[in-house]
């Protein structure tokens, strides 16, 4: 699309002309460049210019002539009508040529009447634009009027233009763009409107008023050129295609594309008549203008039709186009022509539908009414023309070949070729004829236009073009994922590589090709690829590639002529025949014969007297073809020492016997390797054999049969034997490196399925055909060696958990011993990532591996420096001594638990029984315990008021409907902590200490008082019992919240009869923490106190005092009652309403009467603030009392009253 003209690819751009005043038209080209649709300019420097627009002699205004024309369409009419010749010509006089001395006014006049005389030969409209300067120029209204009519143009075409004034003319352009403003225009130019507003009209009637004019001038052209088409009296069928052509260009100017749809298609039609009817050319050139025309009206239509989302039509019109033309091929000598035409109309909508914006994906076939069968998909998409574009092109580089042949048979020497340039009208050539300054335009005949055409094409280099046209096609089809087509472009495309002789870019595409045909089971395609990859390894001189290649070549299932192929291209035709000389030409290669070169082919290919020559076959490789390998153990697991049998299967595709000289069979176990001879083969003895040898008497792999042999191997080392590869060795260059597979999981070769032939099996036992394994499992010798593991009941969370493990060695002397310590989870949730919710989740697992201790007695560095290997959180790996017969060794592991989990602790012993001998048989022992993780101890607190003397917290009254309130404790009282701590185990536990630790950058916030902090002897605490402890906690800040700190308390386990002879100074002690929460801290508004005797007597009347103490500056109301009791006969107000003043206190008096003995409980007591609206009721354990039911007397010692008296307080 790139070499069509300008002109011919971009819409028509509307041209106008600007004269007068030339210092302007540089702002007034920028204008109307930007206005949409943009508007050219051409830009006249003075009024003597304007004469370039005289009209000419139309040799159109002619066409009721008998004589015919001399062509269809002019090249530069297009590009005239773009760039010269204007619709609109804009002609600017400043302002004081209007209003200043009368020979300015004459001059004006002079040019205006010049102007009229062009632009009416030739319809150009044009408009007057009168140019302000100043905002102090004035314009009379008489003399506007005069210049109205002097130019004999419409008022609306006279624009006053101030161009000082731009800083605002694209704001006022956009803010007035829907405004109507063209009768205000009218109205404020004759009536003397300042010049500010008129500035902003005149720019935008300048753009609209030209755009009009334009319009107005393409529609009258066009109405023009169809009045002589509807007189049709034409006498040139040639001047109807010129007409319509015409007209649909000037309906595009005026942007009418239905108009110039309709006849861009008349224009086509009506040339299409032409063909076989017209002689005003010779044959060749006339078919060559009728195609060039064509493909211009071609374009436009399909141009048209894309960019008004008309995909559907596009590609029907452009099938009707290439039927049309397809079979005009011309003249045999000039067929080449015809087919580069072809290419590039292919190439032209392809890039049209690829660059249109408009183009719908995914769209269905629809059936057209006027096409004898629907579009297909492909049609839709740009790459299947440019598919069809190379193959046009190099359809019309064969011809050109032919014709250049032709023509080179004889010896004249034409210098025509020379002297041919284009022609006046479109798709003709002329010759020039030089005679001293005068110049002629000769016509030419065929033959000479030929040899101009054969002559340019070489010049050319197709080749070039041709792949980058499938390399577009390749890369569009791969990226709609159509893999098939865009093989095939491939395949074009590494063809045109290999034919310019880039052998790089040809194998690397050929490669990828192959392998899409290998996966898909395309035979005939892939013997195709695989001979043009044969001669690129054979050009680059690469012999592995040659031979693999080859190879893969020869295995193809092709077992008869697969019929007449047009271009089989280097691998020759796809039958036996070829596949046997394939076979041959390569084993006489690698066997070291020469005479592979040809004059068809030559060959670098050679290989030297050393140098071998590896073929690797793995699970995946082409080769398989070639050779495969099944290998079966005729036992799942043997003994260590005793042999089993081994069957080895080999199984060719290739066309001809192939003799091995030798197989190696390789196993993991290097010991087991052996060799396996054909006895028909001369061996050579290169070296010390070091693996055994068996002969077999012959190795003769036939096409399509199984090669079986089955031999005995042995074992002395435990675990997996497996079968890796067999190597043959074929003659004195080439092995072929076969990957093992079991016959179980024996894949066959996808290729081969499509042969027909029956498919045989490895083994002849049906057994192991369908359970035969490439490995087999050697046992591992019975070990003589006692694990032993001890472990004294469940471990406790935060302890050094102790586990013994002892070796006992009974029959085997142990060497290289390594103990390996796995910690495994019982459940499976695994032993790491603790939640972050939980309390010092700060260890990284749940169960941890701390380290391992060496028996009494032993240096523990030296342990750790010299026998540990790796010590890590859940996995332990430690050497073992030396251990003779007889001989014990012991260690502990020291393992840690921070939450309560079980898991499963493995051991595992790996040793050798014997001293020196390298790579020796590794024995092992395996044991394993389950062992409980439990949490030891429980931590709770709680806290008490002081007794008898209750505070009023309002935030107690909030926790009853807010769920989730910290404790609150009232200020500047002291207050009871009691902690507590329960044996949550099966065990007894010995407790050391209980104290609560403070943060060190923690503000002290409160005063925490307690006795000794480590009991003078440790407490034991048996399974379920519980330890207090008390603290006494008040604080004297006016703060809201109370950090307390962390309970901290150590114990450990009890040792039972070994707790006397322990010594507490060497034993390690179990710290556990918990972070108390804060608590609030408030001011109680009301405190109240009860005080009543230690005890009662039956009947003897104590006065009862109840004490209601203000906190607060406020006046408190508060309603208060005492409800009656059975137990007591009581005196005083049972409910009233008191007022308690600031800071001080109300005291109420009650006597009570006791009537029944024992722990009673007093009167019950509520209360209510009526300003916090907040009630409060005491414990019942500071309202009760003990009632004796007589008075006691004491008659004891001191001691004793001492303590009865303690026992009264409490």
């Amino acid at each position: 699309m790139e070499e069509y003209p300008e002109e011919l690819r971009t819409p028509p751009v509307t041209l106008a002309s600007l004269v007068g005043c030339p210092e302007l038209h540089p702002l007034i080209s920028t204008h109307l460049l930007s206005e949409q649709p943009p508007i050219n300019t051409l830009a006249l420097p003075d009024f003597s210019k304007i004469s370039l627009f005289n009209k000419k002699v139309d040799p159109d205004s002619t066409a009721t002539s008998p004589s015919p024309s001399l062509g269809i369409l002019k090249r530069d009419w297009l590009l005239k009508h773009r760039t010269k010749l204007p619709s609109v010509l804009a002609v600017l006089f400043p302002a004081h040529h209007l209003a200043a001395d009368p020979a300015y006014w004459l001059q004006l006049c002079s040019h205006l009447d010049f102007i009229k005389t062009v632009v009416r030969g030739r319809n150009i409209k044009f408009v007057i634009v009168v140019v302000i300067q100043t905002n102090a120029d004035e314009i009379s209204e008489d003399r506007m009027i005069a210049l109205r009519k002097r130019a004999e143009v419409d008022a609306k075409h006279v624009v006053v233009l101030n161009p000082n004034d731009t800083s605002e003319l694209k704001q006022t352009l956009h803010r007035h763009a829907h405004c109507g403003l063209h009768s205000l225009f009218f109205s404020a130019l004759f009536k003397g409107t300042c010049f500010e507003f008129l500035t902003v009209v005149s720019w935008s009637r300048l753009a609209s008023s030209i755009s009009e004019l334009a319009v107005a001038y393409y529609r009258e052209e066009g109405r023009r050129i169809k009045q002589r088409i509807e007189k049709k009296n034409i006498s040139s069928v040639e001047l109807i295609v010129r007409y319509c052509f015409k007209v649909a260009v000037y309906a595009e100017f005026r942007s009418d594309w239905t108009e110039a749809l309709k006849f861009y298609e008349e224009a086509y039609h009506t040339l299409r008549e032409i063909v076989g009817v017209t002689t005003r050319l010779p044959a060749v050139q006339r078919l060559v203008e009728i195609k060039s025309i064509s493909e211009q009206l071609h374009f436009k239509i399909s141009t048209l039709l894309l960019h008004s989302g008309k995909v559907t039509e596009a590609v029907t019109w452009f099938r009707q186009h290439k039927n049309a033309y397809k079979r005009l091929v011309g003249a045999p000598e000039g067929i080449f022509l015809h087919w580069e035409w072809m290419s590039r109309q292919f190439l032209v909508f392809g890039e049209l539908l690829e660059t249109s914006s408009k183009i719908i994906q995914g769209i269905s076939p629809i059936i057209q009414a006027t096409s004898s069968k629907p579009l297909t998909e492909w049609e839709y998409y740009s790459a299947y023309y440019y598919q069809l574009a190379a193959h046009y092109l190099s359809e019309k580089r064969s011809a050109l070949e032919l014709t250049i042949s032709m023509s080179e048979t004889s010896n004249e020497i034409d210098n025509v070729a020379d002297s041919v340039v284009p022609s006046v009208y479109v798709g003709q050539f002329t010759r020039l004829l030089e005679q001293g300054d005068k110049v002629d335009m000769l016509p030419l005949t065929d033959e000479e236009y030929i040899r101009y055409a054969v002559s340019e094409g070489k010049r050319f280099q197709d080749s070039l073009e041709i792949i980058v046209l499938l390399k577009k096609a390749y890369e569009s089809f791969n990226s709609m994922k159509i893999q098939r087509v865009s093989s095939f472009c491939g395949f074009q495309m590494a063809r045109e590589y290999f034919a310019e002789g880039d052998i790089s870019n040809a194998k690397q595409i050929f490669d990828s090709i192959a392998s899409l045909y290998r996966k898909e089971g395309w035979v005939t395609l892939l013997w195709n690829v695989l001979g043009y990859l044969r001669e690129c390894s054979r050009k680059n001189g690469t012999i592995k590639d040659f031979v693999e290649y080859s190879l893969e070549m020869a295995a193809l299932p092709i077992s008869a002529d697969t019929g007449v192929q047009r271009d089989s291209g280097p691998a020759g035709p796809a039958n036996l025949r070829q596949r046997e000389i394939v076979h041959n030409e390569v084993f006489e290669l690698v066997g070291g014969a020469s005479g592979l070169e040809t004059n068809e082919h030559p060959s670098n290919l050679n290989i030297t007297g050393d140098e071998s020559l590896q073929l690797e076959v793995d699970l995946v490789s082409p080769l398989r073809l070639a050779m495969l390998a099944s290998v079966a153990f005729h036992e799942q697991t043997i003994k260590p020492g005793t042999s089993t049998l081994i069957t080895v299967s080999l199984l060719s595709h290739l066309p001809l016997t192939v003799e091995i000289d030798q197989l190696e069979i390789q196993f993991n176990q290097s010991k087991c390797n052996f060799f396996i001879a054909n006895a028909k083969k001369t061996q050579s003895s290169n070296g010390i054999q070091q693996h055994r040898t068996e002969t077999a008497p012959s190795l003769s792999l036939e096409s399509k049969k199984w090669l079986r042999l089955t031999h005995d191997i042995q074992s002395d080392q435990s675990g997996k034997l497996e079968c890796l590869s067999v190597i043959a060795k074929i003659g004195s260059h080439l092995t072929i490196c076969c990957r093992a597979d079991s016959p179980a999981s024996l894949d066959s070769v996808p290729l081969w399925t499509l042969d027909g032939c029956v498919q045989t099996v490895p083994i002849k036992d049906p057994i192991l055909v369908l359970s035969g394994q490439k490995s087999t499992q050697v046992e591992e010798p019975d070990p003589q060696v006692d694990l032993h593991l001890g472990a004294s009941g469940p471990a406790l969370v935060g302890e050094i958990f102790l586990v013994p493990v002892t070796l006992v060695s009974k029959g085997h002397d142990v060497y290289s011993g390594e103990l390996k310590i796995n910690l495994v989870d019982v459940k499976g949730g695994g032993l790491f990532s603790p939640r972050d919710s939980e309390p010092y989740a700060t260890d990284s697992h749940h169960v941890q591996l701390l380290g391992i201790s060496g028996p009494e007695g032993e240096d523990d560095s030296q342990l750790y420096s010299d026998k540990i290997k790796k010590i890590q959180q859940s996995f332990g790996l430690i050497s073992v001594p030396i251990l003779k017969n007889g001989d014990s060794w012991s260690c502990k592991l020291e393992i840690k638990w921070h939450r309560p989990k079980p898991i499963m602790l493995y051991v595992s012993l790996g040793y050798t029984p014997y001293c020196n001998e390298l790579n020796a048989q590794s024995v092992h022992v395996h044991k394993h315990l389950q062992i409980e993780g439990q949490t030891a101890i429980v931590l709770n607190h709680y806290y008490l008021m002081p007794f008898r003397r209750d505070p009023l917290l309002l935030s107690k009254n909030k926790q009853a409907s807010e769920f989730g309130q910290s404790e609150s404790l009232p200020l500047n009282q002291k207050n009871v902590l009691i902690v507590s701590a329960k044996n949550c185990t099966e065990l007894p536990l010995r407790l050391k200490s209980v104290s609560i630790e403070v943060e060190d950058d923690a503000e002290k916030t409160c005063s925490i008082q307690h006795g000794s902090e480590e009991l003078l002897n440790p407490c034991l605490i048996v399974p379920g019992e519980e330890f207090k402890k008390i603290f006494l906690v008040s604080s004297n800040m006016n703060i809201s919240k109370l950090k307390l700190g962390t309970v901290c308390l150590r114990w450990r386990r009890d040792l039972g009869v070994e707790e006397q002879s322990a010594s507490t100074s060497t034993l390690s002690w179990v710290v556990t923490k918990q972070k108390l929460p804060d608590v609030n801290v408030e001011l109680p508004p009301l405190i109240v106190s009860f005080e009543c005797p230690p005890y009662a007597i039956v009947g003897d009347p104590f006065t009862y005092y109840i004490r209601i103490s203000n906190q607060t500056q406020l006046l408190q109301e508060v309603k208060y009652s005492l409800a009656d009791a059975q137990s007591f006969v009581l005196s005083g107000y049972h409910d009233d309403t008191v007022h308690v003043l600031p800071k001080s206190e109300h005291i109420l008096s009650y006597k009570l009467v006791p009537l029944v003995s024992g722990m009673q409980q007093l009167p019950k007591f509520s209360m209510t603030s009526v300003r916090y609206s907040a009630a409060y009721q005491p414990s019942n354990s500071s309202n009760s009392v003990f009632v004796f039911p007589s008075k006691p007397h004491f008659k004891a010692a001191v001691s004793t009253n001492n303590r009865v008296e303690s026992v009264a307080n409490e």
